[in-house]
């Protein structure tokens, strides 16, 4: 099985609590706070942890919240390559409310990375084996232009790197215009974005996500249809794969969980088809849980016996 790695730029430690309700200026009574790790390329480890497999997080860590990162991703057994960061790590809040269910998500802006600092975190990318799976995931932190980002991707591809995207924006559309990618995940209003027309139809995404293939911006496009699963193409073909029906808790972790489980079918040479079964599993398994947790190998498993069932 190929190795993985993935890259954070912005990680962030997460903090969740309950509250009974939300109101403005009165004291808000919460429980005690649950401390998770956060960022996109680090809950795609994680994710591909709690699935069985093995995966190398790499991020800058910063101040005493880039400490508790650390320690955390330690307590779940994640690989991790850091590079010591000037500013502290960012830390976001998500407040569940229990009179509603509700669920408020507070993002703060990502430390800022200096030079040096995304230099170091460069050289721990191009190290990477020949042929290794990088999943390259979140936003880009205040100090880096998606001009550096791209840079990166080109020498990591040069390298023999096998290149995975999971971004939004200028991000995702400058590292497209690379070409080669291995695989990208849009949602249908940023696959809109990125073939600028109107997806309504069906049809539409299909025949869009054809053209990212065909065009040879990426090998694989799966795009995320949130309750309707997701539609998968490559050069082979497409698939489309429905979820079971099912209640959903929250939809945080939902993407990370899905685009570490398919990294997972990636790196073992699986079909376009396995593929994005598992991956519809593990963003589903993903749902069904409150606050913030991610896949579990369990749920997982049984809504992909599902779905190869179906």
């Amino acid at each position: 099985m190929d190795r993985i790695f993935t890259l954070t730029l912005s990680p962030s430690l997460d903090s969740a609590t309950l509250t009974a309700q939300l109101y403005p200026e009165g004291k808000l009574r919460c429980s005690a706070p649950v401390f998770e790790p956060g960022g996109g390329g680090i809950n795609v480890a994680r994710a591909i942890i709690h699935l069985g497999g093995k995966a190398t997080a790499i991020f800058p860590a910063g101040g005493a919240t880039g400490e508790h990162l650390v320690s955390l991703l330690a307590d779940e057994q994640v690989a991790m390559e850091t590079v010591d960061a000037h500013d502290w790590t960012r830390q976001n809040l998500h407040v569940h409310v229990e009179s509603t269910h509700e669920q408020y998500r507070f993002v703060m802006p990502g430390a800022t990375l200096s030079e040096d600092e995304f230099r170091q975190l460069e050289e721990k990318v191009l190290a990477i084996e020949t042929g290794a799976l990088l999943v390259i995931s979140g936003s880009l932190p205040p100090g880096v232009k998606t001009e550096r980002l791209t840079q990166l991707i080109r020498a990591a591809q040069q390298n023999g790197i096998r290149c995975i995207v999971d971004s939004s924006g200028e991000a995702l559309s400058a590292a497209l215009a690379l070409g080669n990618i291995e695989l990208v995940k849009p949602n249908q209003k940023e696959l809109s974005a990125l073939v600028n027309r109107d997806l309504s139809q069906p049809d539409d995404v299909r025949s869009a996500a054809e053209e990212l293939v065909k065009s040879g911006k990426a090998r694989r496009v799966v795009v995320s249809l949130g309750p309707q699963g997701a539609l998968a193409v490559d050069e082979s073909g497409s698939v489309h794969v429905v979820p079971p029906p099912m209640k959903s808790q929250s939809t945080v972790g939902a993407g990370d969980s899905m685009v570490g489980a398919m990294t997972l079918k990636l790196a073992q040479g699986a079909s376009l088809r396995e593929m994005t079964q598992y991956g519809v599993a593990a963003g589903s398994a993903a749902t069904i849980n409150h606050g913030t947790r991610l896949c579990s190998l369990d749920d997982t498993q049984k809504i992909f016996t599902y779905l190869t069932n179906a």
